[in-house]
């Protein structure tokens, strides 16, 4: 019961952390595209973002298991507050180098940040949750990781009215204030050592069983795919080429993450038949093959408008909802697979070595994002996106095996 207690107040914690980050993210886009960052420094914006979740996902999943769960949430919320004020003291009559490389500093604490207090929640899921019962985990998992991508839509569509409404400097004390309640609320009610290992060892820091290693890297693709359009692309599309305002720029991100966030938290009930780990592993190849098709129709149509009576916007806004939704369920999927597979004893050491993936796909898609589009446009980040999904499935494929092979695999765990 007590365990109970705590995934919950982590769980609140989290949604709270999670709120600031999207909002963050679609202040930081709109406000510095507005002072004339081109595409490219805009990605280049978020690399240490992206870049220090490989690091922290490795180090505080070790921190986890060493002292607790409770050590790194506390960590990553305050590492938050701390980056948040650190942007509001940014001036918009800096040199842009100078704004360049003082918000990539602060956005590096907030990428660490970000990713102690993810893995920490979703490392509490394995710990307080029956994952013999067939289906229970996915259940949880989804709800988890389906409220989290909601909330974060919601933060985005906060970040564009406090930018319209608060400024920059505002929206940051505001958000920095919030969160310190947060924390303050946190700290007073947590207690115990959940997450602590019972024994650990060094080399498991980075010796994982082979299907931890094959899923995580299916995992890095597959989010380098979205990212690579997502992240630059698409906002800077409908603020440039459609003239949309700010509001209405973070409003449609918004409804499309929380959106996003519902199909994760349904995903049992829509994936009925993937709620053992032999089933879900079938799921991520066949939703995965059907990814790859959105995003090389949509740069078709893009190149070819005579094939459509559609505009590019049109494209756009109607591919960015296909996509999300059948990606949303392969997220799901993986999301599933990696807590299941996760060791009790360790969990926070491999979900940790999973979101390393993560956080390197989305480095990688961040990267690709700004750069791709300010040379060739979004027509080129799709085909890319496109062949990204593709390895994503290579990866997965061999998952296959591994949970036919052994499919009371998770008995010993």
């Amino acid at each position: 019961m007590t365990d109970l207690r705590n995934y919950a107040i982590v769980t609140a914690a989290y949604w709270g952390f999670t709120l600031t980050d999207g909002a963050l993210r679609m202040l930081v886009l709109l406000h510095f595209h507005g002072l004339g960052f081109t595409p490219l420094d805009l990605a280049i914006l978020f690399l240490l973002y992206e870049a220090m979740g490989i690091l922290t996902n490795l180090l505080g999943g070790w921190l986890g298991a060493k002292f607790g769960l409770r050590l790194t949430l506390i960590a990553g919320l305050s590492l938050q507050i701390v980056a948040l004020f650190t942007m509001s003291a940014v001036q918009p009559d800096w040199l842009l180098s100078m704004s360049l490389i003082y918000v990539m500093a602060a956005q590096a604490l907030s990428g660490i940040a970000k990713d102690l207090t993810k893995m920490s929640s979703k490392s509490a899921v394995k710990l307080v949750i029956d994952d013999q019962v067939q289906g229970q985990l996915f259940r949880w998992v989804a709800l988890l990781t389906g409220s989290k991508n909601a909330l974060k839509g919601i933060g985005f569509l906060l970040g564009g009215v406090m930018l319209g409404h608060l400024g920059f400097q505002g929206s940051m004390w505001l958000m920095a204030s919030a969160l310190a309640s947060v924390l303050i609320l946190f700290s007073i009610s947590f207690r115990g050592t959940l997450g602590k290992a019972k024994a650990l060892r060094r080399r498991d820091l980075f010796a994982k069983q082979r299907e931890i290693n094959l899923l995580s890297a299916a995992r890095l693709f597959l989010f380098a795919a979205r990212d690579i359009w997502f992240v630059v692309g698409v906002p800077i599309f409908l603020y440039s080429e459609l003239g949309w305002s700010f509001t209405e720029v973070g409003g449609f991100l918004a409804i499309w993450v929380i959106g996003y966030g519902a199909i994760q938290a349904c995903a049992p009930t829509l994936l009925r038949k993937a709620n053992s780990v032999r089933a879900a592993a079938r799921s991520a190849t066949i939703w995965g093959t059907l990814l790859i098709s959105i995003p090389v129709i949509m740069a078709f149509l893009l190149q070819n408008p005579g094939a459509t009576p559609l505009t590019a916007g049109q494209i756009v806004i109607v591919g960015i909802y296909l996509f999300g939704a059948v990606f949303a369920l392969n997220s799901s999927i993986h999301s599933y697979l990696i807590v299941a597979f996760a060791d009790r004893n360790q969990v926070s050491m491999d979900v940790g070595f999973y979101y390393m993936a993560n956080a390197a796909g989305r480095f990688m898609g961040t990267f690709l994002s700004g750069l791709v589009f300010q040379l060739f446009g979004l027509s080129a980040c799709l085909w890319v996106s496109a062949a990204l999904i593709s390895l994503a499935v290579l990866f997965a494929i061999p998952l296959r095996s591994i949970s036919m092979s052994s499919p009371n695999a998770m008995d010993k765990r």
